[in-house]
C-alpha cells in the first residue's frame, strides 16, 4: 500500500493577517499571539524549524519532541500561506513559470514536515504524538481548504489553464497545469458562496474522524493479547511463531508463557498451522473485532458520520454519491467501470473458491470435521498443499531468510534498471530496526535514499507501505527522493535469524516496487514525480515487481538454506511455482468482495440510521458471498476506507493493477527472459521513472504497445483455464 501522499495531509487554518511579506520569526511572533502558544515552546530552539543539517537532509530524528510539532506546523502553514500569497497577488501576468511552477514548489517546509509526522504517527507512534494527530488533523485540513478555496490564487491557475494551449509549453507543462487545475476543481475551487465554506468546514472535520478512527482500530490491535498457558494449544506452530507468542507475553507482562496479538501477519501464520481448532477461532474473532472491542469507542458511529460528510461533499461538486466524485480522477472513471471489473472476476473467484472448499472439506473429514468454518479454512488449505505438492511451511522457510529476500530484491532492480543499494550504518534514525541504504546509479551518482523498516512492533500501525521522508523534484537544483518501505514481520528472537513465508517475500517484494516507483522517479515538477500518478495506476510498479520474487533465476541465485548455505533445489522450485496457485479462489473472493463493499457503501447517498454491520452482512448475500469465507476487510476495521480518502471507493485499484501487471510481466515471458534488456529499458523510462508526466493509459501502451487484457491475470491466479479466459481491455 502506498502512503497517502502529502496533499491528502495538509490541513491547518491559519487566521494571520498580513502574511506577503513576513517571515519565519513574525509568523512565530504573530501566532504567539493569535494562538497563545507557551512561552516554553518558544523559549527552547525547535529542531524542527531549523535547517536539517543531518547526512542528505535527514530529520533530526533524535533531538525531537512530540511538544516540538505542533509550533512547527503552525510555523511551515505560515510560510506556505506566505508563499501562495506572493504568487496570487503577483503583479505580473500569470503565467506558467510565475503561477504554476511556483505553486508546485512552494511549502517546502510544509511538506517535509508533514511526511515526518505521517511516518512517525504510523511506525513509531505514542500516546503524545496521537495527541498532536488530534490536534492538528482537523487545522491541517483547514489549511488544505484555504490553499485550494484561494479565489484569487485559482483566477491566476485558471487564467494559464485556459490558454495552455496558446502558450508553447511542452506536453510535460502542459500535464502538470492540468494537474494542478483539476487538483483546485476537485478540492471545490470552482464552489460559489455558501458551498466553499461547507465544503471547507467538512473537510476539517472528516481529518478528525479518518484520525479517531485510525487511533481506535490501533488501539484494539495495541492492547489485545490472547494468553495460552498450556503448550499442547500450540500443536503444529513454527518455532518463529512460538518464539514471538514468548516475546509477546513478556513485553506485556503476563503470567502466562506464550500470548498471541491480533496483527494480520500473526493471525495469518496461527490460522495456517494452529492444530488446535479453539486458538483458530477466537485468534479470528479478535482479529475481525478489531474497531469493536471497546463498547465506548466502537467505530460504526464514526464510519457513519464519515460517509454522510463525504456524501455532501460530493453533493457540493455536483456529483450523486460519493463514488462518482472520487473515481471521476481514475483511470475507471466511474462506479460502472469498476462493477465491470468485478463482474468479470467474481464469477471465476467464487467457482475456484467452491471448488477449493470442496477439496479442503474432505481433508477436514478425516480430522472428524464435519463443516469448515472460516477460521479453519487456511488451516486445511495448507494442509492441501502440504499434501497436493508435497510442500510445506517448514521446508520453505529456511531458504527464505529476510537478509537473503532483500539482497534478492536489490539484485532484481539492479539488474533491471542499474540501480545499486548500499547500506550505511551510523545514520540517526528514528527506531533501531530501521535500516538506511544509499542508492546509486551506475554512474555513481546519487539516485536516492532507502529506509526499511520491517519488523512488528506495538507503536507500528499493522499492514506494509511505502511512503517518502523527500520527493523527487528538480526545483532550486534537485532533490533526490528518500523513501521508506514500512512491514509488519514477526521480529525473531535475539540471536535467531528471521526467516519468511511466501506472503511476507510478496509483500515485501511488492512493496520495494513502490519505493521504487519513488526512488527512480525523474520528473521536472514534484506534483508529477513517483508516486503521484492515478490511483488505478499507483499499484501497477508495486504489484509487477512481486513477480521477480520467485522467477526460478531469483531463487537459485538468492534462496540458500540458512543452516547449509544449500541453494533451493530445482525440486522445490517447481514445487512452489505450482503450488503458486492454492488458495487463490479464497484470496479474489476476499479481495472482490471487500472491493464490492466499498463500492456499494460509496454509491449510496442517504446514510441515516445505517447499520454497518447489516449492509455488510446484506451486501455479501446480495453478491453471492461463499458460505464460510469473509471479505478481507471488514468494515468495522477497514482503514483503507476510513483511516483517510486515498482508498475510499478506490479499494479496486489493487484488482485493477492486477490486471496491469500480469499483462505487463507477460511480455517478459513471451521473451524468455525475466530481465531481457530492452524491455527493462521500456520498464524504467514507461513505468518507474515516469511518474505523473503522462497520462496512465498513454505510459501503458508506450510499454506494451497495447492496453492490458484480464486474461493473464485469470491465468495467473488460476481462476480459469487458459483457453476459458475471455479478453477486455484494463482501461479505455
Amino acid at each position: 500500500m502506498q502512503q497517502y501522499p502529502w496533499r491528502k495531509l495538509l490541513f491547518f487554518k491559519h487566521n494571520s493577517p498580513n502574511l506577503g511579506t513576513v517571515f519565519p520569526i513574525q509568523i512565530r511572533r504573530t501566532l504567539q499571539k493569535d494562538y497563545q502558544i507557551r512561552e516554553n515552546l518558544m523559549e527552547r530552539a525547535n529542531p524542527l524549524l531549523s535547517v536539517w543539517n543531518a547526512p542528505h537532509g535527514l530529520p533530526p530524528f533524535e533531538q525531537i519532541t512530540p511538544t516540538d510539532y505542533e509550533l512547527a506546523f503552525t510555523c511551515a502553514c505560515g510560510e506556505h500561506i506566505a508563499e501562495l500569497h506572493r504568487i496570487a497577488h503577483n503583479v505580473s501576468p500569470a503565467t506558467f513559470v510565475n503561477t504554476v511552477v511556483a505553486i508546485d514548489g512552494a511549502g517546502q517546509s510544509l511538506k517535509r514536515l508533514s511526511n515526518l509526522f505521517s511516518n512517525m504517527a504510523g511506525s513509531h507512534t505514542n500516546e503524545a504524538l496521537q495527541a498532536v494527530e488530534r490536534t492538528m488533523s482537523p487545522k491541517l485540513a483547514a489549511h488544505n481548504s484555504a490553499v485550494y478555496l484561494n479565489e484569487v490564487l485559482f483566477a491566476r491557475v485558471h487564467e494559464v489553464f485556459s490558454q495552455r494551449g496558446a502558450r508553447g509549453l511542452s506536453p510535460v507543462e502542459i500535464r502538470l497545469i492540468e494537474r494542478i487545475h483539476l487538483d483546485f476543481t476537485l478540492q471545490g475551487a470552482q464552489l460559489k458562496g455558501d458551498a466553499r465554506a461547507q465544503f471547507a468546514a467538512n473537510a476539517e472535520k472528516l481529518a478528525t474522524l479518518h484520525t479517531e478512527f485510525s487511533q481506535r482500530v490501533l488501539k484494539d490491535e495495541a492492547e489485545y493479547a490472547l494468553p495460552v498457558s498450556d503448550e499442547k494449544q500450540l500443536a503444529g506452530l513454527p518455532a518463529w511463531l512460538r518464539s514471538t507468542a514468548k516475546e509477546t507475553a513478556q513485553t506485556k507482562k503476563l503470567s502466562a508463557p506464550y500470548a498471541f496479538n491480533a496483527s494480520r501477519s500473526v493471525v495469518g501464520a496461527v490460522l495456517s498451522f494452529a492444530e488446535d481448532k479453539t486458538l483458530r477461532a477466537k485468534l479470528m474473532e479478535a482479529f475481525r473485532l478489531r474497531g469493536n472491542m471497546n463498547a465506548a469507542a466502537k467505530t460504526a458511529p464514526l464510519i457513519q458520520e464519515i460517509l454522510t460528510l463525504r456524501q455532501r461533499q460530493a453533493a457540493l461538486m455536483g456529483y450523486a454519491n460519493f463514488a462518482e466524485y472520487s473515481l471521476a480522477d481514475t483511470m475507471a472513471g466511474k462506479p460502472a467501470s469498476v462493477q465491470a471489473l468485478a463482474d468479470k472476476v467474481w464469477p471465476a473467484a467464487t467457482a475456484r473458491a467452491r471448488s477449493e472448499y470442496a477439496e479442503i472439506s474432505q481433508i477436514a473429514k478425516a480430522d472428524g470435521v464435519e463443516t469448515v468454518t472460516v477460521s479453519d479454512w487456511r488451516y486445511y488449505a495448507e494442509k492441501l498443499r502440504q499434501q497436493k505438492y508435497a510442500i510445506s511451511d517448514d521446508e520453505v522457510k529456511p531458504y527464505f531468510s529476510l537478509i537473503a529476500m532483500t539482497h534478492a530484491m536489490f539484485d532484481c532492480a539492479q539488474q533491471l534498471f542499474g540501480v545499486r543499494f548500499t547500506e550505511k550504518k551510523g545514520f540517526a534514525l528514528y527506531h533501531p530496526d530501521a535500516t538506511l541504504y544509499e542508492v546509486h546509479r551506475a554512474d555513481g551518482s546519487l539516485q536516492g535514499v532507502f529506509i526499511t523498516d520491517n519488523y512488528a512492533r506495538p507503536s507500528k500501525r499493522s499492514g506494509a507501505w511505502m511512503s517518502y521522508l523527500r520527493e523527487q523534484t528538480r526545483h532550486d537544483g534537485g532533490e533526490v527522493p528518500i523513501v521508506l518501505n514500512t512491514n509488519n514481520f514477526p521480529k525473531p528472537a535475539a540471536g535467531e535469524i528471521a526467516l519468511m513465508g511466501f506472503d511476507d517475500v510478496r509483500t515485501m517484494f511488492h512493496e520495494f516496487g513502490h519505493g521504487l516507483h519513488g526512488l527512480l522517479s525523474d520528473s521536472p515538477y514534484e506534483r508529477l514525480s513517483g508516486t503521484n500518478v492515478l490511483q488505478d495506476f499507483v499499484e501497477l510498479p508495486s504489484q509487477l515487481f512481486e513477480h521477480w520474487a520467485f522467477t526460478p533465476e531469483v531463487l537459485k541465485k538468492h534462496a540458500k538454506h540458512v543452516k547449509t548455505g544449500e541453494t533451493i533445489p530445482d525440486t522445490l522450485i517447481a514445487k512452489l511455482l505450482r503450488a503458486k496457485t492454492v488458495n487463490q479462489g479464497l484470496e479474489a473472493v476476499e479481495a472482490t468482495s471487500s472491493l464490492l463493499l466499498d463500492l456499494k457503501l460509496h454509491s449510496k447517498s442517504d446514510f441515516a440510521g445505517l447499520d454497518i454491520a447489516a449492509f455488510e452482512t446484506e451486501t455479501l448475500a446480495a453478491i453471492g458471498m461463499p458460505a464460510h469465507m469473509k471479505p478481507r476487510h471488514e468494515l468495522a476495521h477497514f482503514g483503507h476506507l476510513f483511516s483517510g480518502d486515498y482508498y475510499a471507493s478506490r479499494y479496486y485499484v489493487y484488482l485493477w493493477a492486477e490486471v496491469l501487471d500480469a499483462d505487463a510481466f507477460e511480455a517478459f515471458t513471451e521473451a524468455g527472459n525475466p530481465f531481457e534488456p530492452t524491455l527493462a529499458k521500456k520498464l524504467f523510462k514507461h513505468i518507474y521513472s515516469a511518474g505523473n508526466t503522462v497520462a496512465p493509459q498513454e505510459t501503458y501502451r508506450a510499454f506494451r504497445g497495447r492496453d492490458a487484457t484480464v486474461e493473464p491475470m485469470l491465468r495467473k491466479k488460476g481462476l480459469v483455464a487458459a483457453n476459458a479466459a475471455h479478453a477486455v481491455k484494463a482501461a479505455d
